[in-house]
């Protein structure tokens, strides 16, 4: 099938995320606010970028339904400012700051091995940590990356397999991707997810939009790489169109137009449901196995609504997928079977890891 041009299919995800705009709040008149969440004792969470926005209101009602959370973050004093105000506010809540800097794949390696060390459960994982640097130009990582393929899907994807063996041996578990209507607009070359071809004509809405969709392309994969016997749900969220921080990325004539439609956006609370309800709701479990049976199984997809719906038709290319897998686990430094080495107990080396 000849590929759509980015124009087209650029337009097509402003409509679907306008369309999302005006309906949400009808849609999602159903849901309390904040979302009710069952009794989490001896539950583990960690929440990525847990100091702003939506990574914030999930950390902090996970932690008010008694889980242990674990703000992974980039700025600690703020995670722990947060944590001393909720503390004086809340009572005693079980809560940490460990350090996690998205932008390093050096830093989610030791991350993850700071954390696998301890030999604790963890039943949660929460990749929320995103950017969205609407018109600016091009930027890359120190490990050479460009700036919304690593933080959106990169870290995170190398996150979620490292963290295998504390999500395995806490089962069953969960990870969530905090996700976007707009990966509709996305389009994903596996042999070009850097944008290197793209340079000279980057658009920052277009690697946002596919670097959401490549994340759900990866998470589908990862979800059949994982046995039966190995009972981790991989779900993939949209939160939504909330008023959140990303407007600090947006130039100053396109917040103007932001703020004259705060009837029609979700606040960042509200944002945070459809993760908290993948996160904590009972019938993830049994609603990702039957996924697992279909012809073409994807990794489940949760709307701002809370309520199973089907991604984009280009996320269903399992044939891109698969390349998109592969060309992930070549970008951050793992093998191709990482993931059965690391469910045998097996110890994966990074090329990001310290000697």
């Amino acid at each position: 099938m000849e590929e759509r041009p980015w124009w087209l299919e650029s337009l097509r995800g402003w409509s679907y995320a306008t369309y999302e705009i005006l309906i949400q709040r009808l849609q999602s008149r159903h849901l309390k606010n904040p979302l009710p969440l069952p009794p989490l004792d001896d539950v583990t969470c960690i929440v990525t970028g847990s100091t702003s926005g939506i990574g914030l209101e999930i950390a902090k009602q996970l932690a008010l339904s008694r889980a242990h959370v674990v703000m992974a973050v980039r700025n600690k004093p703020a995670a722990c400012d947060l944590i001393q105000k909720w503390q004086q506010e809340f009572g005693d809540l079980s809560m940490e700051v460990m350090e996690l800097d998205l932008l390093s794949l050096k830093s989610v390696v030791n991350f993850a091995k700071a954390w696998n060390m301890r030999s604790k459960p963890l039943q949660v994982l929460i990749n929320n940590a995103g950017i969205f640097s609407i018109g600016q130009s091009i930027k890359f990582s120190k490990d050479g990356y460009e700036s919304h393929i690593q933080i959106n899907h990169l870290g995170p994807a190398l996150l979620s397999i490292l963290l295998l063996p504390s999500l395995g041996k806490s089962s069953p578990s969960r990870i969530v991707n905090v996700n976007s209507i707009m990966h509709c607009m996305g389009v994903v070359d596996p042999n070009d997810l850097n944008f290197t071809k793209e340079q000279h004509n980057f658009k920052s809405a277009k690697a946002y939009s596919s670097s959401k969709l490549a994340q759900i392309m990866f998470s589908s994969i990862l979800q059949q790489w994982l046995p039966p016997e190995i009972d981790i749900s991989i779900v993939c969220v949209s939160p939504g169109v909330a008023h959140t921080n990303v407007i600090r990325d947006l130039p100053k004539p396109m917040q103007v137009g932001y703020h004259l439609i705060p009837y029609f956006l979700l606040t960042a609370q509200e944002g945070a449901r459809s993760a908290l309800y993948a996160a904590t709701d009972p019938q993830i479990p049994d609603y990702c196995r039957s996924l697992k049976t279909k012809e073409r199984p994807l990794c489940a997809y949760v709307s701002c609504d809370c309520r199973f719906v089907n991604p984009s038709k280009k996320a269903e290319n399992l044939t891109v997928a698969e390349e998109v897998w592969e060309r992930t686990l070549d970008m951050v430094g793992l093998p191709i079977d990482a993931v059965d080495k690391i469910l045998q107990g097996k110890e994966v080396w990074c090329q990001f890891q310290d000697d």
